[in-house]
């Protein structure tokens, strides 16, 4: 997973509450578990104006030309604006999956469902809540300025707007270690790496008949 620690990006909205995972990518696409290629079928129902297929040719799609992320002034955008209980739904990682291709590496809303929160996390997006008034003072300003971007400083645990404004906000501080360090759950494990082979030497000893077709 790729540290997260600055970034510097175009700011897209998600002008709706209750944002679920069905929504972020439908149950269709789900049979792949690769991890990539789920991009262009972020919010595949209101991105196209048909229906979609996994493997279908995306780009020969009819897209919907009302949906802001197909506006040419968010193309690009790695910053996604949205409003409260984003990411509620089923637990399907997918949707992390599919933010991620797509170019997103965080998110701002008022409030997360916890589970994709938790998906976000281990996939180097980072999920950041403000409260409703600051959301809406940055879907204010999103949509008055073309171009509108973010400054996210995780080092800091900062927000900085393009007036200067710097606005601070809360994150676990586990999590927020782990994205520093670029680190997913299968990097943390390989972190112990040392301390698991010598408890499974150890086990060993303890109990050879359970190892005897085993080579450590």
């Amino acid at each position: 997973m790729r540290a997260f620690t600055q970034h510097d990006g175009l700011v897209a909205p998600m002008d709706r509450a209750n944002v679920d995972t069905d929504l972020m990518i439908p149950k269709q696409f789900l049979k792949s578990i690769k991890r990539s290629g789920f991009g262009p079928n972020l919010f595949d129902d209101l991105r196209y104006l048909d229906e979609g297929a996994p493997g279908a040719d995306n780009s020969v799609r009819p897209l919907n030309p009302d949906f802001p992320l197909n506006f040419p002034r968010y193309q690009n955008a790695s910053i996604l604006l949205a409003r409260e209980n984003f990411g509620c739904g089923s637990s399907r990682e997918h949707a992390a999956w599919a933010l991620a291709d797509d170019g997103f590496c965080c998110v701002i809303a008022p409030s997360f469902a916890d589970i994709f929160r938790s998906n976000a996390l281990k996939n180097g997006i980072l999920p950041i809540e403000l409260s409703a008034t600051q959301v809406q003072v940055l879907f204010d300003m999103l949509f008055e300025t073309e171009g509108f971007r973010l400054q996210v400083d995780l080092s800091a645990n900062t927000l900085t707007l393009p007036n200067g404004d710097i606005w601070p906000f809360q994150i676990d501080a586990f999590r927020r270690e782990c994205l520093l360090q670029g680190l997913d759950d299968v990097g943390i494990t390989l972190e112990s790496t040392d301390a698991i082979k010598a408890f499974e030497e150890h086990h060993a000893k303890r109990f050879p008949w359970l190892f005897e077709d085993l080579v450590l």
